[in-house]
């Protein structure tokens, strides 16, 4: 039973380890990992690797925000009648 338990936890990390690498915040750590051992590269191309991860990431926050704004709507229609049934 305990083997089973034991398969069954190691086959659903990798499809959770893949979502989590595909995911915005996987991508932002590898970023900066990369951003760490590229120590030797001039001070310019240092901070346009910097703004150009901090704009991905802006975009990735600007992204959940919209999908969060949706959502509370959505709920505060609930809230409002919640009787009628979402369109």
């Amino acid at each position: 039973m305990w083997l089973f338990a034991i398969i069954l936890l190691v086959a659903l990390m990798i499809p959770i380890a893949a979502i989590l690498a595909d995911s915005p915040l996987g991508r932002s750590i590898a970023r900066r990992l990369e951003g760490r051992s590229d120590a030797g590269q001039n001070a310019v191309q240092q901070l346009e690797q910097r703004i150009a991860a901090l704009e991905s990431e802006l975009e990735d926050l600007s992204r959940s925000v919209v999908g969060m704004r949706d959502e509370v709507q959505f709920v505060q229609r609930l809230l409002e009648d919640p009787k009628k049934k979402p369109s």
